[in-house]
């Protein structure tokens, strides 16, 4: 997630207060993970230093001023091409996954156990995006299916591998 272009996409939505962006960041993209206030500063103050935003009304509050934030041209610019370019595909070749298979494999250890293991903690994941969907936001449900169908080619990829283990294990243990 690029913290930086989401918080300037939520500029471009209309100049907001530090609070206010944590608090919409944290609705809408962070579930489960906030993003620490801290990090929301610092960001913010990197974007007026590039020029990207510039602080507009600030207001007195009870502890610090209160800096509204408002995006630049540069800032919407940087946004619109962000937005209109398109994500790496994933996956990588080199996953986590592949990689401990393999070690497991080389090293004579039980990569069927392994196998087993990752699928059930799939499945535990799955259920719990499951639960998510059936009872969150549309938000929630979107964010829910993204998962699922990342995990679900996982599973797919788990199984095809527990049936090709031993031609596996003869091409790695060369």
């Amino acid at each position: 997630m690029s913290v930086p272009m989401t918080l300037l996409g939520l500029l471009e939505r209309e100049p907001s207060h530090g609070y206010d962006l944590k608090r919409d960041y944290d609705a809408f993209f962070s579930r489960g993970k906030p993003l620490p206030f801290g990090q929301v500063y610092a960001t913010l103050s990197r974007l007026a230093r590039d020029g990207k935003i510039v602080i507009g009304e600030v207001e007195p509050g009870e502890g610090p001023e209160r800096k509204r934030y408002v995006i630049t041209e540069q800032g919407a610019t940087e946004v619109e091409s962000w937005l209109t370019e398109p994500v790496p595909a994933e996956p990588n070749l080199q996953t986590v996954l592949f990689t401990k298979v393999v070690l497991a494999l080389m090293l004579g250890r039980p990569a069927e156990d392994y196998l087993d293991r990752q699928r059930a903690a799939h499945l535990v994941r799955m259920k719990e995006l499951t639960d998510i969907k059936r009872s969150g936001t549309l938000v929630d449900a979107m964010l829910a299916d993204h998962g699922l169908f990342h995990l679900e080619a996982d599973l797919h990829w788990i199984d095809t591998t527990a049936a090709r283990l031993d031609a596996l294990a003869k091409a790695v243990r060369k």
